[in-house]
């Protein structure tokens, strides 16, 4: 079954065409290593929470919104040795200069549990 990297960044809004940019340029390089997929949504309808919330989590100030952004792989080990491509790859040395706050990112690996395709 498929294994997700997941994301949660915040970004000012006056970066949101240099985040694309980014995403186009660097989102390559994963799917050239065996990801599937990558998607980069920028928040639309990210609402505040009672305890906590997308945007306390990153601590996102008013000038900035929240992206949500996932990578697909085939399986674990595809990605264990996909990212192990990734980072070394020297293409990714100039995606430290990114468009936002990556000390704020939050980021972790999942193992899909449950997977329904849309039936027509």
């Amino acid at each position: 079954m498929s294994y997700i990297d997941g994301f949660v960044i915040a970004i000012p809004d006056a970066n949101r065409a240099k985040f694309i940019e980014h995403a186009r340029t660097y989102d390559a390089i994963f799917l050239e290593y065996g990801a599937t997929r990558v998607m980069e949504c920028w928040g639309d309808d990210v609402p505040e929470g009672k305890l906590t919330d997308f945007r306390r989590a990153v601590q996102a100030t008013p000038d900035e919104s929240v992206a949500f952004s996932w990578i697909e792989w085939p399986d674990k080990a595809t990605r264990d040795a996909g990212m192990a491509k990734v980072m070394q790859d020297p293409r990714m040395e100039a995606a430290a200069n990114c468009p936002f706050d990556g000390k704020r990112m939050i980021f972790g690996g999942f193992a899909a549990v449950v997977s329904l395709p849309a039936v027509p």
